[in-house]
């Protein structure tokens, strides 16, 4: 039974019904045949009410309007300017300019869809301007904005606390140095692409100043204080991530509402965003609820585990497998919608095998974050064309060039999992 509704599943995600529809309505009926309709509906009703009252999932709007509020200080433009002052000399410096100021944007916004959408704006028309290689840009701003999946606040690592029951805190600060590293590595695509390829990026060799470098960063100042206030305090244990994202949302309001170009209709429309964005993000977690209920009484988790700690075969060659799946799923789902699919399932059998569950969320954030810019679904591509004028073609002949550095950095973090553990090792 429980096969049979994930193949139903997977069926019903083809013929294109909503993810969060698709996860309830297999739910639903599994425990109507396992049990009865009777249990079923009160499984429904308490799957999407925990859902939209639990406390721990009040910290996924928090970081969304962090990073709306972020928009309003006209903080996007900001950080892409001031990075472009550090790395015009470089070859390739605007590109280089565009992964820093995406990592930079990723440290006060958990979506990766807002960061590439956001930056996009911004550095797209700057890169045109100079005569850059579209596939160069265009695939700079894709990768980048993948950022925002992991490094935290991540709403990818508060989805993944929230199906397994583990510390969200802890999840998050795992998130900071696979961050670091992953964009350095793609900051040496760029580096190498137009060594190779000098034609593709143009260089601007107007000098700047050191002490007009360090004076920029006094145009990022809420960026640096709301980094501080959240990820500070999450580190010290001064505040819950729930407490963190209120603090760090109410200084970034603040911020905003001191700007002379601040409107109350910008205000508006952030929250609204923040509203539809959650809001989706919570029926897709309900869903998954019921979907979990489902597959747990059915017994598939721990079948599943069972038979793969029983393969005669290492336990990274599973791991492997299941990487690889995740990469082949990215092709087809968004990120939050491959975790709500496979970890009530594939999670059970990691435990069961001896890998640390931080360490896991970590590398499938990684791998989740490669399906962000895979065809033919990589949503980041889709949301750079919606942004610009690229063809869908360009933007993904770009982005696969990044691709290389994530699964490089993966097998990295698998060899070494002290990247991803030391700074939650240490947290009080």
């Amino acid at each position: 039974m429980g096969a049979a509704g994930v193949a139903l599943l997977f069926l019903l995600l083809a013929s294109r019904m909503p993810v969060a529809l698709a996860l309830a309505l297999v739910g639903f009926c599994g425990i109507s045949v396992l049990i009865s309709p009777s249990v079923a509906m009160p499984a429904l009703v308490r799957s999407f009410y925990s859902t939209f009252t639990s406390y721990s999932l009040t910290v996924i709007p928090l970081f969304i309007l962090m990073g709306e509020l972020a928009s309003i200080c006209g903080l996007s433009k900001e950080i892409y300017f001031v990075a472009e002052k550090w790395t015009r000399r470089f070859p390739g410096g605007l590109g280089l300019a565009t992964i820093g100021a995406c990592a930079g944007f990723s440290t006060i916004c958990g979506s990766s869809v807002a960061t590439a959408a956001t930056l996009g704006k911004v550095a797209l028309p700057e890169m045109k301007r100079y005569g850059y290689d579209d596939k160069l840009s265009s695939g700079a701003v894709a990768a980048g904005g993948a950022l925002g999946f992991l490094i935290p606040p991540s709403v990818g690592f508060v989805v993944y606390g929230i199906l397994t029951e583990l510390s969200i805190g802890k999840l998050l600060i795992s998130g900071f140095l696979p961050g670091i590293l992953l964009s350095t590595a793609f900051a040496g695509v760029i580096f190498a692409w137009v060594k190779l390829r000098p034609a593709a990026a143009p260089r601007n060799l107007e000098r700047v100043s050191f002490k007009e470098k360090l004076f920029a960063l006094k145009k990022i100042w809420e960026l640096l204080v709301a980094f501080f206030l959240v990820m500070g305090g999450i580190y010290a244990g001064v505040f819950t991530p729930t407490e963190a994202g209120a603090v760090g949302a109410f200084f970034l309001f603040l911020a905003a509402a001191f700007k002379k170009k601040a409107r109350v209709a910008d205000f508006i429309a952030a929250f609204k965003s923040t509203i539809k964005i959650s809001a989706m993000t919570f029926v897709i977690l309900g869903g998954a609820d019921l979907f979990a209920r489902f597959i747990a009484l059915a017994m598939l988790p721990q079948k599943l585990a069972a038979w793969l700690v029983a393969l005669e075969v290492s336990r990274y060659v599973v791991l492997a497998v299941i990487l690889t799946g995740y990469l082949f799923l990215g092709c087809f789902l968004d990120a939050v919608s491959m975790m709500v699919l496979t970890l009530p399932v594939i999670f059970p059998a990691i435990i069961q095998m001896g890998f640390d569950p931080l360490w896991f969320g970590v590398i499938s954030v990684l791998m989740m974050e490669a399906g962000l810019i895979t065809p033919p679904l990589g949503l980041n591509i889709f949301v750079i064309a919606g942004v610009s004028d690229y063809p869908m073609e360009t933007i993904f002949r770009g982005a696969l060039y990044f691709l290389i550095p994530i699964l490089l950095i993966t097998i990295l973090i698998t060899m070494f999992p002290q990247i991803a553990l030391w700074l939650p090792g240490m947290m009080v």
